[in-house]
C-alpha cells in the first residue's frame, strides 16, 4: 500500500463508495454504538435490511437516546417492531460485564455480524481490572468479547449459511469485525524488548503512544488467531471471517480526552481533523464494507473499503516473534478471566 502524503491526504478527503449491501434477515452486533461511527455504522445497517441491530453502549442514557434516533431517521416503529434496534449495556472496562453481556449474546437466534468498535484514547493513567485502562478495553476485553462470541457466530453459520463461503459468496459466512487503527505505524513500541509485553502495559510507561500500542498489540493478535482459525477450519470447524478495520481520521469524541495532551499535539490532532477529518458517517462505511468483505479478507488490514496491509514491522521477521509472544502473554490473560475460552478459536 502507498503510504505518501499525497495519498493520505487524498483518501481522506475523497469520497468512500456509499454501502449498497444487503443484510436481509441478519443480526447485526455493534459496540460503542451510541455516538460516533459506531452509531452511523448501525444506521446504515438498519437501512440495508439488517433484521436485529444490537447497540452495545456503556451509558444507558446515551444509548437509549442512539436507539431512538436510528429508529426515528430509518422510520422504525419501534411498536410494531420492537426487535428491530435493541440497546444492550456493556462496560469493557469490566471483565464481569463483558462476560454477561456475551452470555446474552449466546442466546440469540442467530448472530452474523459483530463489529468491535468500542475503544478509547487518552494520555492520563487509570487502572481498570489490574491493567491500565487502555490497554484493559482496546486488548484484553476487546479480545475476551471476540473469543466468547465466535461459538455464537459459527452456530450461525450452522444453522443458516449452508455451504462454503468460498464457494457460495461473500454473505454465506458470519463476519467478526475488529476495529484498528493506523496510529500504529507511529509508535517506537516501547515494550518490544521487556520480558513480558503484557506487563509492560500494565504500567504507565510512554503514555503518549498508548493507544497506538494497543491497536498494534490487537493487530498482532488478530493475525494469529485468524491464522488459527484458519487451521481448525480445515479440521471442520465453521467458517467464520475475521478482519481488522482502519475507519480513517475521523472527527468522533475519541478525542474527547485531551486534558493531558502535550499542547502543540493537541493544537496539531485540532487542526489536521478540521481540515481532512472524515465524518463519523463516512467513517462508518470502511465498518460496512468489513462487514461483508468476504473470506478473501480473512486476516487482513482493510481501509478506504479496500484490502490493504499494515505497517511493515507487522510482517516483518521480527514483528513474527512479537505475534507469537504477544499471542501467549494474552492466551494466558484471557484464560484466567474466563477458563477454556482460547478453546473458541
Amino acid at each position: 500500500m502507498n503510504r505518501s502524503v499525497y495519498r493520505s491526504f487524498t483518501t481522506q478527503v475523497l469520497p468512500l463508495p456509499y454501502p449498497k449491501e444487503d443484510f436481509t434477515g441478519k443480526t447485526v452486533l455493534i459496540t460503542g454504538a451510541n455516538t460516533g461511527i459506531g452509531l452511523e455504522a448501525a444506521r446504515h445497517f438498519v437501512r440495508l435490511n439488517a433484521s436485529k441491530v444490537i447497540l452495545g453502549c456503556r451509558d444507558v442514557e446515551k444509548g437509549n437516546a442512539a436507539k431512538r434516533d436510528i429508529e426515528s431517521t430509518n422510520h422504525v416503529d419501534a411498536t410494531s417492531n420492537p426487535g428491530r434496534v435493541e440497546m444492550w449495556q456493556v462496560d469493557l472496562a469490566s471483565f464481569d460485564s463483558v462476560k454477561n453481556f456475551c452470555q446474552r449474546a449466546a442466546k440469540l437466534d442467530r448472530l452474523d455480524i459483530v463489529v468491535e468498535n468500542a475503544g478509547i484514547l487518552g494520555m492520563t493513567y487509570t487502572v481498570a481490572e489490574g491493567y491500565e485502562r487502555i490497554t484493559t478495553v482496546n486488548v484484553i476485553s476487546t479480545w475476551l468479547m471476540a473469543l466468547l462470541l465466535l461459538p455464537v457466530l459459527r452456530a450461525t453459520k450452522e444453522k443458516f449459511h449452508t455451504g462454503s463461503a468460498e464457494s457460495r459468496g461473500d454473505s454465506n459466512v458470519p463476519h467478526l469485525v475488529i476495529v484498528g487503527s493506523n496510529a500504529h505505524f507511529y509508535t517506537v513500541f516501547d515494550g518490544r524488548d521487556k520480558p513480558s509485553i503484557m506487563e509492560h502495559y500494565r504500567g504507565d510507561s510512554d503514555m503518549f503512544h498508548r493507544y497506538a500500542n494497543t491497536k498494534l498489540i490487537s493487530l498482532f493478535f488478530a493475525r494469529e488467531v485468524a491464522a488459527r482459525m484458519l487451521e481448525r477450519k480445515g479440521r471442520g470447524k465453521p467458517e467464520v471471517v475475521l478482519n481488522v478495520v482502519e475507519p480513517g481520521s475521523c472527527k468522533t469524541q475519541l478525542l474527547r480526552e485531551k486534558e493531558a495532551w502535550p499542547w502543540a499535539y493537541k493544537a496539531f490532532v485540532t487542526v489536521g481533523f478540521g481540515l481532512v477529518g472524515r465524518t463519523a458517517e463516512m467513517g462508518a462505511r470502511t465498518y460496512i464494507w468489513a462487514a461483508a468483505a468476504g473470506w478473501k479478507s480473512h486476516g487482513l488490514y482493510l481501509e478506504d473499503c479496500k484490502l490493504s496491509t499494515p505497517h511493515e514491522f507487522v510482517e516483518s521477521a521480527e514483528g513474527a516473534k512479537l505475534q507469537k509472544k504477544i499471542y501467549g502473554e494474552l492466551v494466558e490473560i484471557l484464560e484466567k478471566i474466563s477458563p477454556g475460552v482460547t478453546e473458541n478459536i
